[in-house]
């Protein structure tokens, strides 16, 4: 799992990315807010994210808000990590859309069971995506065997739904163009 550090002060970063190297993650770490925000709204993005709440150019909290309002199925789990300490600041991290909220100095054992946390909750998420698409698929599927298969009452080739095509009656098992196809020899084929 890719964690993303995004610290400006060199001795937090390094113990925090140290850390979680040891604890086997592979870390990406930036020194400041645009540079969490440009790896962050990548494809790859990592999965988790340890963001500073003062940074140069970006802030924590809208590093938080930029990608909460990119949206996506799979958007990155953020923990602020911070000396901001008061009730009003650790509502306005998660307002911001942070996940979760740590204070300076940090305890390596509750940075540990955060990011174990996180991990879980990232893949427990990644785990319903792929469910969801799954399931998508197999609707799709359903809509497909539940329509009619148009055939041509002349030669008998079938029209494609993928394409809008003709095909012949082999040339669509063959090819697999449609579900509603399943290869199989009847028993007068079996006894030959």
């Amino acid at each position: 799992m890719k964690i993303l550090i995004a610290e400006d002060e060199l001795t937090t970063r390094m113990l925090v990315q140290v850390s979680l190297e040891n604890w086997g993650y592979r870390v990406d770490s930036v020194v400041n807010g645009q540079e969490a925000w440009l790896a962050l709204k990548q494809k790859d993005a990592p999965d988790i994210a340890i963001l500073d709440w003062e940074m140069p150019e970006l802030n924590g909290p809208e590093v938080c808000r930029r990608v909460k309002e990119m949206g996506g199925e799979n958007s990155p789990y953020i923990i602020l990590l911070t000396g901001r300490d008061s009730n009003n600041d650790i509502v306005k991290g998660f307002d911001a859309g942070a996940d979760d909220y740590m204070t300076k100095p940090f305890n390596n054992n509750e940075l540990r069971a955060r990011v174990r946390v996180a991990e879980r909750l990232v893949r427990t998420q990644t785990s319903l995506s792929d469910s969801v698409s799954e399931l998508k698929e197999v609707l799709n599927h359903l809509e497909m065997i539940q329509e009619g298969v148009a055939v041509c009452q002349s030669c008998c080739n079938i029209l494609s739904n993928d394409d809008d095509q003709w095909y012949s009656i082999k040339e669509s098992v063959e090819h697999q163009n449609d579900p509603r196809f399943i290869q199989t020899v009847c028993p007068n084929c079996t006894q030959e």
